[in-house]
């Protein structure tokens, strides 16, 4: 066997990327560029490889968290790993040098949550044979990433995808076109307009969302790196709703989404999802994920209007296999477990705190 394990160097950028890009299980959350922003946002990215032979056959983009008043860290690799996730042998391998890689930063866990399906019972067995154990939160779309997602087969002609919409979202996209609702390519400067309308849904929707900060470091590691796109939609000529969308390899994935309150009547939304579909195939790609949707799907559930507007593109459902945990310091996990939620609580109500000092301060 002549495989090599190694952290990999900044000038080695593309190769990494190319090795993510042509793989099955290839996501933009594994780029070099993801890390790149996480990186500027408290997070240290680590890139880790086997080759064989000079080649990548396996990969892994690692972020790094030090737990707040501890010396200890943990890991956290978005979809991640990316190899043959069948190849028992290759990720026993890749683990096993992991070991080395946690040992020096001192985890606690190695966190997964791979883009494999829960039907795939085989790779959920091999996780737990490795020591993995499942680690779902149940909160939100059930995860750090959503669980739940539609996906949307694009290799057949823009025609047939026309066809294959379900006739309420067909009507609603045609709306749009007949009102006079345009969809254009969004530069820099369109991103402060998008955060407004953003900010807007957020409030409206009773969702968080990030600082602008944070968008334009999206923009600065993956627009300008030709890993996303902004989308606009404009009505009368002022823009009503945004979209931003990744993409790597023959992938592509609608991430954030906002729409005025102004205009909802004339549907900018099915548009803008019509035209990253379209923008998608452009590029060569066979997927379009339209990302989080929830899990219980009784109408009564306050996200139902979400999941039903993604499945009138006509989707297949997909469950993934959740999040996994590979447990190197069982004490500090059990910490972490019964810590963490408590943190993590306490930062949602400061950011409701600040909402509501901001607004009184109006």
């Amino acid at each position: 066997m002549t495989w090599e394990a190694r952290i990999i160097s900044p000038a080695e950028r593309d190769r990494f990327n190319a090795f993510v890009a042509r793989s099955p299980k290839g996501h933009i959350l594994q780029s070099y560029e993801w890390g790149n922003v996480k990186g500027r946002t408290g997070w240290e990215p680590i890139r880790f490889v086997i080759e064989d032979d000079g080649e990548i056959i396996a990969a892994i983009a690692i972020l790094k968290r030090v737990i707040p008043g501890f010396r200890y860290s943990i890991l956290y690799a978005p979809r991640g790993p990316v190899l043959d996730i069948h190849d028992s042998r290759l990720f026993d391998y890749l683990l096993y040098r992991l070991q080395d890689v946690a040992r020096q930063h001192k985890a606690i866990l190695l966190k997964i949550d791979p883009d494999v399906p829960v039907q795939d019972a085989a790779f959920t067995d091999y996780l737990r044979r490795a020591g993995f154990r499942p680690a779902q939160k149940g909160v939100g779309f059930e995860g750090v990433q959503p669980r739940f997602v539609f996906r949307l087969d694009i290799t057949p002609d823009l025609d047939q995808l026309m066809a294959n919409l379900h006739p309420k979202t067909r009507y609603n996209l045609r709306l749009a076109q007949k009102k006079g609702v345009t969809v254009r390519v969004g530069t820099r400067a369109d991103l402060e307009p998008f955060y407004r309308i953003l900010v807007e849904t957020a409030e409206r929707d009773r969702f968080l969302i990030r600082s602008f900060d944070y968008f334009a470091i999206l923009w600065d590691e993956l627009v300008e790196n030709s890993l996303a796109r902004l989308f606009m939609a404009d009505y009368e000529g002022q823009p009503i709703a945004g979209a931003l969308a990744f993409t790597i390899g023959d992938k592509a994935w609608y991430i954030y989404g906002a729409s005025s309150n102004r205009h909802r009547n004339v549907m900018p939304n099915y548009l803008l999802q019509w035209e990253m579909i379209t923008w998608a195939k452009s590029l060569g790609c066979t997927m379009y994920d339209f990302r989080g949707v929830p899990g219980h799907l009784a109408a009564d559930n306050p996200l139902y209007g979400l999941y039903r507007f993604k499945k009138g593109f006509n989707g297949t459902y997909t469950e993934f296999v959740g999040e996994y945990d590979l447990v190197y310091s069982p004490f500090f996990y059990w910490l972490w477990n019964t810590a963490e939620p408590l943190y993590a609580k306490g930062i949602r109500r400061l950011s409701r705190l600040k909402k509501a000092l901001r607004k009184g301060a109006k």
